[in-house]
């Protein structure tokens, strides 16, 4: 089972934690990674261009010209696509780019981006991830204490509304409880700033 040093606010060593296999020192799967953020992207994307067909451009209510006799061609509508103004041929229309991965391709790949990020040295536990006051100038205080500045993500075990509300206004700094951890959200930081509580509930979620 894997160690890490548990620091405090003041950047000095409170001991040790110990970080479950299953989480932490699995096989990193690249492969993996790229088709849940790929998932990930898809889901976020809207789609919503949208495009008039003939249908419902409007006007072209009436021929715009009698059918024989002026050695033009033939033409039923202003609104035909071959006009100025006209409808769009197969134009984009609204649709749902989401799809679903499977639950446990979606932990494997968890595990993975967090396995990845202990083998770089990119992990810190912290013995405690909170502020007395939702002010932007706490949350840098901690950060620079910790000798950190951007590209830090942080994990805490439950909602905890002042430091999500501090870390609003830090640029490439983020917040993430347990629950809404993802594989995107990983790998886009360069440190994970572990609460030490976030590791003993990550078992409960990922592994009870």
């Amino acid at each position: 089972m894997p160690q890490v040093d548990i620091i405090g606010k003041n950047n000095t060593s409170q001991g040790k934690a110990d970080l479950p296999d299953e989480i932490f020192a699995v096989e990193v799967k690249n492969g993996l990674l790229h088709e849940v953020v790929r998932n990930h992207n898809a889901n976020k994307r809207l789609g919503n261009a949208s495009t008039k067909t003939r249908g419902n451009v409007r006007g072209g209510g009436r021929k715009p010209y009698k059918q024989k006799g002026t050695g033009r061609a033939r033409a039923g509508t202003i609104r035909s696509p071959l006009w100025k103004g006209g409808g769009t041929v197969f134009g984009p229309h609204p649709r749902d780019y989401s799809y679903k991965l499977p639950k446990k391709m979606k932990w494997l790949a968890l595990s993975s981006a967090l396995s990845a990020k202990f083998a770089d040295g990119e992990v810190l536990v912290v013995d405690d991830l909170t502020v007395s006051e939702p002010k932007t100038k706490a949350v840098k205080e901690m950060l620079n204490g910790l000798g950190l500045t951007d590209k830090v993500l942080m994990i805490i075990p439950e909602k905890n509304e002042s430091l999500e509300l501090g870390v609003r206004n830090i640029p490439k700094v983020n917040v993430k409880r347990v629950s809404e951890l993802n594989v995107t959200a990983i790998l886009s930081h360069e440190k994970l700033l572990i609460a030490k509580d976030a590791i003993k509930r990550m078992e409960e979620a990922y592994l009870g």
